[in-house]
């Protein structure tokens, strides 16, 4: 297909190609982080604090390597689009191939166990680093403006809403080999329709005579010297683990706490999800009429005020936490819709985009993988510590569970309203906003 024009109206069947991948790729992150922790820790026998620590190893050096190979993307995208296309196929190879193995570990035993899990999680997520690395560079290099960039982002979010609901009812109630066949059929149809999706320019490599290993290095360090990303970074960084602590803990609070089964449990997610990606279009008219930033902070007050009530829930409240899902799912759509746009407005302005967005696109995803890694690395060794373990029946080790679960996210939220209000709104006069 031809590339897009900047001025252009992305029509749905260019931004469904485009798209598309997204729903794998979002397929593929429930069941590594969401999943594979409970899986490992009930269904293994892994100890909880175990599994928390392995994580964070795991996730801390996955994030170490989202720099270097948003470089590997820049490069890539200084040479065809069919290079990289045949680059995504190969990962997505890799990335099938490693969910199988840790879903079905041919070892037993701890340490077997243990070691097997750390290595596979590697593999995939490394697999899985580099194919979000480049569909969200696709989508940068399309250019436009502010609503564009939101309609790219929610064209790549809205499927992926769509394969984490897939994902949250496969995993629950089929089990992991239905998930796993179903998440290889999307993988392969997101790869062929990005084939059909409109083409972003593709620069040719710079002179190599000149530049050296400093000059590139300097590049991949570049982002950070940006104080408005920084800013940004700092306000996601302080969202997203508000946002991953209930993740890692949504199967142990519903389990334990709310003693719900696992249709319910897949209900739930389910309701979120959907929630979430019906929300998309009017949170794109919330940003159309108010812009970014305030889009996004009217999104975490709405997510505090819904989800807060959820650590005063006792075993039984399926009901009320089947209202909690749709209200906060609906808060959902604002972070799925505005941090991206923010983050492709912020490289077109800093003269990046189309040479070095790659690179930035490498520490957003670090700080992705530091809120994963902080949140499951962090609060499942603190339950330890508190008394809970999975299938406990302890009111006082529930209670903390509901705490942990509910209201430190809440005050994380609350802390990331307040920088984004400080660092991003407060800072700029006029607000950034688009006339209507």
């Amino acid at each position: 297909m031809e590339p897009l024009d900047a001025s252009q109206v992305l029509p749905w069947r260019a931004g469904l190609a485009y798209g598309l991948l997204g729903l794998p790729l979002a397929f593929a992150a429930l069941p590594l982080y969401v999943v594979l922790p409970h899986y490992y820790a009930s269904d293994l026998g892994l100890p909880l604090a175990s599994v928390g620590a392995l994580l964070l190893l795991v996730r801390l050096m996955d994030a170490g390597a989202e720099p270097p190979l948003g470089r590997l993307s820049d490069r890539l995208y200084r040479r065809t689009a069919h290079t990289v296309l045949w680059v995504v196929g190969a990962s997505a190879l890799l990335l099938g191939g490693g969910m199988a193995g840790l879903f079905f570990p041919p070892v037993r035993g701890p340490w077997a166990l243990a070691a097997w899990m750390v290595a596979g999680l590697l593999f995939t997520c490394l697999a899985h680093s580099l194919l979000v690395i480049a569909h969200q560079a696709w989508g940068v290099r399309l250019g436009g403006d502010t609503v564009q960039r939101s309609r790219i982002v929610a064209w790549r979010e809205g499927p992926g809403l769509i394969g984490v609901v897939t994902a949250s009812a496969l995993s629950v109630a089929w089990g992991a080999g239905t998930m796993l066949g179903v998440f290889a059929l999307a993988l392969l149809a997101g790869w062929l329709a990005l084939w059909q999706a409109p083409r972003p320019p593709f620069s040719a490599a710079p002179q190599e005579g000149h530049e050296g290993r400093e000059p590139r290095y300097r590049q991949l360090w570049q982002p950070l010297t940006q104080a408005p990303f920084r800013r940004l970074l700092a306000v996601f960084l302080c969202n997203g683990i508000a946002s991953a602590i209930p993740a890692a803990l949504m199967l142990f609070f519903a389990q334990d706490r709310l003693q719900a089964t696992s249709p319910q449990i897949a209900l739930f997610l389910v309701l979120y999800f959907v929630s979430g990606a019906l929300s998309m279009p009017g949170w794109l008219r919330v940003v159309r009429r108010f812009g970014l930033e305030r889009a996004w902070l009217a999104g975490m007050l709405l997510a505090v005020a819904c989800f807060g009530w959820a650590a005063a829930l006792q075993g039984g409240e399926v009901a009320a936490f089947a209202v909690i899902c749709v209200l906060s799912g609906a808060a959902l759509g604002a972070d799925l819709a505005v941090p991206g746009a923010l983050l492709a407005l912020l490289i077109e302005r800093s003269g990046a985009q189309g040479t070095n967005d790659g690179a930035y696109l490498g520490w957003w995803n670090l700080a992705t993988k530091l809120n994963l890694a902080l949140a499951a690395g962090a609060t499942l060794p603190l339950l330890q510590w508190l008394g809970y373990m999975p299938g406990s029946q302890d009111p006082l080790a529930l209670q903390r569970l509901a705490w942990i679960y509910a209201l430190l996210p809440c005050a994380l939220k609350l802390m990331a309203a307040w920088l984004l209000h400080r660092l991003l709104i407060a800072s700029r006069n006029p607000p950034q906003g688009v006339t209507p």
